[in-house]
């Protein structure tokens, strides 16, 4: 009688265990580019931008994922990169500048590192593009 109580506990933890596994959250991964530019886009919340900037932002912040990816998938040695990295942080910092003006690159620029801040380890040397 107790072999066979013993044995109904363990097989219903068995299936319990089972069934809670089973019914683990799985989390889809996003990959770099669309965090990248989700977090762009998402930094200027806050701003009061009008649409036109807004529409600007938008946009360029696609065109800067998409030449930051490109550099970083590229085979380039890691000095090039560094220098397309660089090179491409300059010219996003004059376009900001110009569509924001200074205080608002200011808040803006804040609200993108805070925020990237995790993915540095992933982003490698582009990085260096914030």
């Amino acid at each position: 009688m107790n072999y066979s109580k013993i044995t109904f506990l363990i097989l219903f933890l068995f299936i319990g265990g089972y069934t809670v596994q089973a019914q683990s959250l799985k989390v889809p991964k996003m990959d770099m580019s669309s965090q990248l530019l989700g977090i762009l886009d998402k930094g200027a919340d806050g701003l009061s931008l009008s649409s036109d900037q807004k529409g600007k932002l938008t946009t360029d912040n696609k065109s800067f994922v998409d030449k930051l990816m490109k550099i970083q998938n590229g085979s380039g040695s890691d000095d090039e990169k560094k220098e397309g990295f660089l090179n491409l942080k300059n010219s996003r910092t004059k376009f900001l500048t110009d569509l924001l003006g200074s205080g608002l690159f200011q808040k803006y620029s804040g609200n993108i590192l805070k925020s990237i801040n995790p993915l540095k380890s992933k982003l490698g040397l582009a990085a260096l593009a914030f």
